[in-house]
């Protein structure tokens, strides 16, 4: 079978569109190019476990190696018959004449292009150095952090997310000193509700992490030798710190694609097969692609989800694998319902819809009291159950949600939040 497909990202969501591809049929070439030296690995233990048992000391490199190589993905379908272009970025590209220039001046054709660039993290805008200041998206990232926590480090978390939270849990249980700064009055206050975003609060206090809500960093204070000392709040107050991480949010990698009449105002708006604005020979998949979903009011969104990079390279690949070849579109089955875990001490948070477009939460199961004991919190909009989520409860026990969710998607009516 003649032809070239480039998947642009070798993360989790190109590695699977490749998969995809090759299980619809597609027997051509594929390339992957990624920014990376690594190959594709698994990012949601970078921010816990595989921080936490990352050794101490050495050099910052090998232990990324080293991470990225225990934590690779398995050789699944059709990985073997894959060309990996790894440390390589693409710089821009020209879809009207289907080619794409790499960092080093070289400009590769294809038939088909995969877009699975992904996120990179958002930056605090202070002015200073970078000394002290990390971020977690990779396995470098995770080992530069790693380095600097020592026991009795003084480290400062801005962003009380899911990811802002795991850092803080897995940088207390290191014997460090914790604050989490967080804007909004509680962590996770979006996805959890008021209610249960409080309960976790209280759990990550008992354990020693302090918060300090409402509150954001205005500048970044340095020493003559330009170590941090620590940093100034938006209120004037002074707050001391060795270690400043920065979990604020992402940002779409899609500036590669500009010049080109795409959307991308919030990562790269598709259709429902995931084609990129109705174009046959380009797809995306994963955090970087926008798209409707009933889920969502059948608006396009962008999410963030594990899962995502998976559940959009099972209808992506298809999509591509049959313009490629001329077969017949399969008609789509039905949306995999969104998904979320979070740990953090000893809390498994669970999340199953969409929890962040409720108006209104109940507890649906359990006692916020006893978050060990196992609860249940459904995010309602008006009187829809638009998302659940849960702590501490087996799969079996969700199973009901989930089975009501997958039953009654997300209202029409519903209204998305801003992205």
């Amino acid at each position: 079978m003649d032809g070239h497909v480039i998947v642009a990202g070798a993360s989790l969501g190109g590695l699977r569109a490749a998969e995809q591809l090759r299980k619809a049929g597609w027997d051509g070439d594929i390339t992957v190019i990624g920014a990376e030296p690594h190959m594709p690995y698994n990012r949601p233990p970078l921010s816990k476990e595989a921080l936490r048992d990352l050794a101490a000391g050495g050099e910052v490199a090998d232990a990324g190696r080293q991470l990225a190589a225990a934590s690779a993905f398995p050789v699944r379908l059709g990985q073997d018959r894959l060309t990996w272009k790894l440390g390589s970025t693409i710089v821009s590209a020209r879809l009207d004449a289907q080619a794409v220039q790499l960092d080093d001046g070289t400009s590769l054709r294809y038939d088909g292009l995969v877009v699975a660039t992904g996120l990179r993290p958002r930056r605090l805008p202070l002015c200073g150095g970078r000394h002290g200041r990390h971020v977690l998206r990779t396995v470098d990232d995770a080992a530069k952090l790693r380095h600097a926590l020592v026991p009795g480090s003084r480290v400062v978390v801005v962003g009380g997310g899911f990811v802002g939270c795991e850092v803080a849990a897995s940088t207390r249980q290191l014997g460090c000193h914790v604050t989490v700064l967080e804007p909004l009055p509680a962590p996770m206050l979006r996805p959890l509700g008021p209610e249960l975003a409080a309960a976790v609060r209280a759990h990550h206090e008992r354990e020693g992490v302090r918060f300090g809500l409402g509150r954001s960093v205005s500048a970044v204070v340095e020493a003559v030798d330009g170590t941090m000392q620590g940093v100034e709040l938006d209120d004037g107050s002074f707050l001391p710190c060795d270690v400043l991480v920065e979990a604020i949010g992402s940002h779409p990698n899609v500036e590669w694609l500009e010049g080109n009449g795409l959307d991308l105002s919030d990562g790269v708006l598709c259709d429902d097969r995931l084609r990129v604005e109705g174009r046959a020979d380009v797809v995306a998949v994963g955090d970087v692609a926008r798209y409707p979903s009933p889920f969502f009011n059948g608006g396009a969104l962008r999410t963030e989800h594990w899962c995502v990079p998976t559940d959009t390279a099972r209808r992506a690949g298809p999509t591509l694998a049959a313009h490629l070849t001329g077969a017949p579109l399969e008609e789509l089955g039905a949306p995999a319902l969104p998904t979320f875990w979070s740990d953090q001490f000893a809390l498994r948070i669970q999340g199953l819809g969409a929890p962040g477009l409720a108006d209104d939460h109940t507890v649906l199961q359990g006692s916020l009291d006893d978050l060990d004991g196992g609860v249940a919190v459904g995010g309602l909009h008006g009187d829809v159950l638009v998302g659940v989520v849960a702590v501490g409860l087996s799969a079996i026990a969700l199973r009901p949600y989930r089975e009501q969710l997958t039953a009654r998607p997300a209202d029409p009516a519903v209204v998305s939040p801003a992205a």
